[in-house]
C-alpha cells in the first residue's frame, strides 16, 4: 500500500488540487486495502488453526535461540479433517519448544513468557535458511512450484531438517511423495527407519511410533479409534531421507498426527495420558537429533 501511495504522491500531487489529491488518495488506499484483503483471504488470513495470527519472519530475528519454523504452502487438493498449511500451527511447535526449554538446557526464543516464536515461512523466503528445522502438516494437499522445489532442495543440501506430519492414507502419501521427489537432490531416496536407529534414542527410549489421531476424531470414536482412514491408515510409518553421510535430513510421520499430541495437550486429561507422553518423547528426540547431527 505504501508503494502505491508513494507513486500517486510523487507523480500526481503537483497536477491535482487538494480536494482532487485527497480523493485520489482515498480511492488508491481503498483499492490497495481491497487488494491486501484479497491476498490475505486467499492465504486464509494468515492465521493458524485456532485463529492465532501468523508470525511472519523479520528481516533480522530477535535472537539466535531456538525458534520454530512452520511451512506456508499452497494446497492443491483437500483431505478430510485437514486445514492445509494452518494445520497444527502454531501451538504444536510452541508447546514442543516449551517442553524443550523445560527438559533440556537449550535456549528457546520467546515471543511472550509462555509462547516461543514459531515463524510462518515460505520456501521462497530468505528466512528459510535461518530455520534450524522446518515443520509442515497436512502435506498430502501440498503443491510446490518449481522455485519452491528448488529452494527446498537447497535447504536440505545446506544442512536443513524437514519434518512433515499429520497426513493419512495412500492418496495423501502419493501427493506428498510426488511433490517431494521434485525437490530431492539426485540419488536421495525415502526409507522406513527401524526403531534401532539413533533418532529414537536421542534423549528418550522410543519403542514405538505412536498413532495419534486428531482430538476431534478421537472423541468421535469414543477414545478408542486411532486410525483416521480405517484399514487404509492402520499402519504408522516413520520414513526418512538421509544425506550422503547417512544423516537424516527429513522425517515423515505418515498415518499419525504426532503434532496434535503437543497442540491439544491441555484439552483432555485422557487424551494427554494416551498420546502426549509418547508424542513428546518422539518429538524431543527428533528435535534434538535435528540440532545435533
Amino acid at each position: 500500500m505504501r508503494e502505491i501511495i508513494a507513486v500517486v504522491t510523487s507523480r500526481r500531487r503537483a497536477s491535482l488540487g487538494v480536494s482532487g489529491f485527497l480523493l485520489t488518495l482515498a480511492v488508491v488506499s481503498a483499492t490497495a486495502a481491497t487488494l491486501a484483503q484479497d491476498i490475505l483471504r486467499d492465504l486464509g488470513g494468515l492465521r493458524g488453526e485456532q485463529g492465532d495470527p501468523a508470525e511472519l519472519p523479520l528481516e533480522q530475528w530477535p535472537d539466535r535461540d531456538v525458534a520454530g519454523c512452520h511451512m506456508l504452502y499452497t494446497s492443491v487438493r483437500r483431505e478430510s479433517n485437514g486445514s492445509g498449511w494452518r494445520t497444527d500451527y502454531p501451538w504444536a511447535q510452541r508447546n514442543l519448544l516449551i517442553r524443550l526449554s523445560e527438559l533440556t538446557k537449550a535456549r528457546v526464543s520467546w515471543l511472550t513468557p509462555r509462547s516461543p516464536h514459531v515463524w510462518l515461512v515460505r520456501l521462497t523466503d530468505a528466512a528459510l535458511f535461518e530455520c534450524p528445522y522446518l515443520m509442515a502438516s497436512d502435506v498430502g494437499t501440498i503443491g510446490l512450484t518449481n522455485e519452491e522445489a528448488d529452494r527446498l532442495r537447497q535447504y536440505l543440501e545446506k544442512g536443513g531438517f524437514l519434518w512433515v506430519d499429520d497426513f493419512w492414507g495412500e492418496a495423501a502419501w502419493e501427493q506428498w511423495s510426488r511433490e517431494l521427489a521434485r525437490a530431492l537432490p539426485s540419488g536421495y531416496s525415502v526409507e522406513d527407519v527401524p526403531l534401532s536407529d539413533a533418532i529414537f534414542h536421542s534423549m528418550f527410549e522410543v519403542r514405538k511410533v505412536p498413532q495419534v489421531p486428531g482430538i476431534g476424531y478421537w472423541r468421535s470414536g469414543g477414545g478408542r479409534v486411532t486410525s483416521e482412514r480405517g484399514e487404509e491408515s492402520a499402519v504408522v510409518h516413520f520414513r526418512a531421507i538421509r544425506d550422503r553421510q547417512g544423516r537424516i535430513v527429513s522425517v515423515m510421520t505418515h498415518n499419525t498426527d504426532v503434532s496434535n499430541s503437543w497442540e491439544r495437550e491441555t484439552e483432555d486429561p485422557a487424551y494427554f495420558s494416551q498420546f502426549s507422553v509418547e508424542g513428546y518423547a518422539l518429538g524431543l528426540n527428533v528435535l534434538l537429533y535435528a540440532m545435533t547431527h
